[in-house]
């Protein structure tokens, strides 16, 4: 740290330096314009920080009634599920993505292959237009959510137990998919709190992450962030492999029910230090 005070020059005579008196006014010039420089260097560093290349396109980037944005897919769960209707639409002057289920469940699919570590946190916006009446996502036959981003990673199979082989391979007959290693999904829960891990009913590979719960904000924007890194952890015990897909997810095959919903662009971003 820059600091103002002086050493008399050797062999000096003569009234000794008073250590209370004010530092000449060109010290304190010098020490302002050291800041002030130093203020600009790092405003400059920042700005020259390369941006985090994203690992899915955003849905932004379309035009309503148009295709996905490059990379996205339709993704089917099972032929004997009717699919969730999916379509860029625009709201408040921004291109987002409009989900409507009707006792339906399919998905939206990005491939990825992003090491997670380097931008932990993922920013993303939301919106419902109903909570599910009945949903329970710790109950296999009341299992749905409004809105779901599902997060796929890589690892070790040769670890994966049974019932997780079993479950991997029931996906991808009903798919054409095999489940990956670990799927971490965040959801809007009726009632659990905002944090809570729940396992999925048939395997242990796959576990939600409550980001919303209850009514409040239904019908209103939701922006939100998490630490992906550290609710894998907290969910599998373990650090996460490479981040191989990103989804979105509205489904209500169990319940029967129908919602609306839509979603903005999913973002990574380094965590703060």
């Amino acid at each position: 740290m820059p600091y103002d005070s002086e050493s008399p020059p050797s062999g000096r005579t003569g009234c000794p330096l008073n250590p209370t008196r004010s530092a000449p006014p060109i010290v304190h010039l010098a020490t302002a314009l050291g800041a002030i420089l130093a203020a600009a260097t790092f405003a400059v560093a920042d700005a020259q920080a390369p941006a985090i290349a994203q690992p899915a396109a955003p849905f932004s980037t379309g035009k309503p009634g148009t295709a996905l944005p490059t990379g996205w897919t339709l993704l089917k769960l099972s032929s004997l599920k009717r699919s969730t209707e999916y379509k860029l639409v625009e709201d408040q002057g921004i291109v987002v993505l409009n989900a409507r289920a009707e006792a339906a469940a399919s998905g939206v699919l990005h491939l990825a292959s992003f090491d997670i570590r380097t931008a932990p946190v993922m920013e993303w916006r939301w919106k419902i237009s109903n909570l599910i009446e009945g949903a329970d996502n710790s109950v296999a036959g009341k299992e749905d959510s409004p809105v779901r981003i599902v997060l796929g990673f890589d690892g070790d199979k040769s670890k994966l137990g049974f019932r997780d082989r079993t479950a991997s391979t029931l996906a991808k007959t009903g798919s054409g998919r095999e489940l990956p290693y670990a799927q971490l999904i965040y959801i809007w829960s009726n009632a659990k709190p905002v944090g809570t891990v729940i396992e999925n009913p048939h395997t242990k590979r796959v576990e939600m992450v409550v980001a919303a719960s209850g009514g409040t904000g239904v019908g209103k924007w939701m922006t939100l962030s998490r630490n992906v890194v550290d609710d894998f952890k907290k969910a599998f015990g373990e650090e996460p492999g490479k981040l191989t897909e990103i989804g979105v997810l509205t489904d209500t095959d169990n319940t029967n029910a129908t919602v609306e919903a839509w979603y903005g662009d999913i973002q990574f971003v380094p965590a703060q230090k």
